[in-house]
């Protein structure tokens, strides 16, 4: 029964993507929908013959190193990465790094809000996805995507908060993702870079601070657009480990004047 488990959920998960989802060319058309054995195989450097014969309940147990390439070609959540381990019957292996890649369906939702700047942060918080209105507002995106890097080393347009500061938020995120994923290289230079070059965050690390997603106002002092009062809310995706921030003007005011005027304001 496992086995059959496991080769129920390996087609299951093959047949929701799409060649688009995985960055393999689509050819010719398609008799059934989603991936085929032979991509799936070449996306987990394996065999099609070994992957077939799990498919079909037929293969051996399958490793962890091989489950975690397959997680991997699959873009399996991380319950679904669990769920997959557990079927086969093998202790889940922790990732090694943050989630650096964003759903489809996630990337589609940001040029879907009219009026909000929208953007996706991974664990380390870098910006890894964003619509046009935040790339208007965040000045510079596309240099420096790292939120925590332009709040501590004071790069972008300035913020003072209304209500809880940034910088607290920054540090225990940070935090937390240095202890899920220690051996992540990325992650540990910018730790390191920070640690060399900001007293606020040697000083903010040393407190442990501890932070939920929710709703801040700030201000942001952009060097064009001048002195803007939003909202923030963020949303966590936390089957990635990542979060959706969401940028608002209240209606009617100089703010929300200012973003009409933006590009992608209509969320395109």
């Amino acid at each position: 029964m496992p086995r059959t488990e496991l080769a129920d959920f390996l087609r299951t998960r093959r047949d929701r993507l799409t060649p688009a989802d995985v960055g393999v060319p689509a050819g010719q058309r398609r008799r059934t929908p989603g991936l085929r054995r032979d991509e799936v195989a070449r996306l987990a450097h394996m065999s099609v013959d070994y992957y077939t014969r799990l498919e079909q309940a037929r293969g051996p147990r399958p490793s962890s190193r091989i489950l975690g390439t397959l997680a991997e070609a699959l873009h399996l959540s991380w319950a679904e990465r669990t769920h997959l381990f557990r079927l086969a019957g093998a202790g889940a292996t922790p990732l090694t790094g943050p989630v650096r890649r964003v759903r489809p369906h996630v990337t589609a939702m940001l040029h879907r809000i009219p009026g909000t700047a929208a953007l996706v942060t991974d664990a380390t918080y870098s910006a890894i996805a964003w619509n046009p209105l935040a790339e208007a507002l965040l000045e510079g995106l596309r240099d420096e995507p790292n939120l925590a890097r332009r709040h501590f080393l004071r790069i972008g347009p300035d913020e003072n908060s209304e209500t809880e500061a940034f910088g607290p938020i920054a540090a225990a995120r940070l935090r937390a993702a240095s202890a899920r994923y220690p051996d992540d290289e990325p992650l540990s230079r910018l730790l390191a870079e920070l640690f060399a070059s900001s007293d606020e965050f040697r000083e903010l690390w040393g407190t442990h601070p501890v932070h939920a997603p929710g709703h801040r106002r700030k201000v942001l002092a952009h060097p064009e657009l001048g002195r803007l009062r939003v909202n923030c809310d963020v949303l966590p995706i936390e089957e990635d480990d990542q979060q959706l921030v969401l940028v608002t003007a209240d209606p009617g005011s100089p703010a929300a004047e200012v973003f009409a005027r933006l590009p992608g304001r209509d969320g395109s």
